[in-house]
C-alpha cells in the first residue's frame, strides 16, 4: 500500500536519540527528514547512530544551515508548525501530502516569532492529564505523521 510521502522538519534538535528515532520513522514512512542547525550534537553521534540502529543510512536527510535557507529552498509549499503553545488541535491540520509538518526543539519549542509569523499553521497535540510538559519529540512525529497516512487511508488515496 501507498501512503502519502511528507517531509518532517525538526528545527534545532538537541538530543540525538530522538532525532535517531524519527529517523527510523522517516525510513518506516518513506518521509524525507529535513533538520534545520544549529544541531545540539553531532551527526556522527554513537546515539544517533544507535537509536538510528540499521535504518540511519537509508534516511533521506535534507541539512540546513538556517530557518532561512530552509525557506529559499523550499518554497510554495504548505507548512505546519506542531507546538504545546497554541489552542488548534493536530485532528484539525489539514495535514495534505507534500506537506513539511515542523516541530521545534526538544527544551524550548519553536521560536518565539513562529508564533505571530505562523499563526493559522500552528497546532498542538492535547494532552488532558495532570502534566501538560511535552511528549517526547519523537512520538509527537509519530502521531501527527501517522494521523495523515490514516485520513489518506480512509479517502481512499493510498494505491496497492
Amino acid at each position: 500500500m501507498k501512503y502519502p510521502e511528507y517531509d518532517i522538519v525538526l528545527l534545532r534538535p538537541e538530543i540525538p536519540q530522538n532525532t535517531g528515532n524519527i529517523g527510523r520513522i522517516c525510513v518506516s514512512t518513506e518521509s524525507k527528514l529535513h533538520l534545520i542547525g544549529p544541531l545540539g550534537f553531532s551527526l556522527d553521534d554513537k546515539y544517533v547512530r544507535r537509536a538510528g540502529m540499521d535504518y540511519w543510512k537509508n534516511v533521506k536527510l535534507h541539512l540546513y544551515d538556517s530557518w532561512e535557507d530552509f525557506l529559499r529552498l523550499n518554497p510554495e509549499r504548505p507548512l505546519y508548525f506542531f507546538s504545546t503553545k497554541t489552542e488548534k488541535i493536530y485532528w484539525d491540520c489539514p495535514l495534505e501530502e507534500n506537506a513539511f509538518l515542523v516541530f521545534g526543539n526538544e527544551s524550548s519549542g519553536l521560536p518565539e516569532d513562529f508564533y505571530s509569523r505562523y499563526s493559522e499553521q500552528l497546532y498542538t497535540i492535547p494532552m488532558p492529564g495532570q502534566y501538560k510538559r511535552s511528549l517526547n519529540l519523537a512520538n509527537s512525529v509519530a502521531l501527527v505523521l501517522y494521523e495523515g497516512m490514516r485520513r489518506s487511508y480512509l479517502k481512499g488515496t493510498t494505491t496497492s
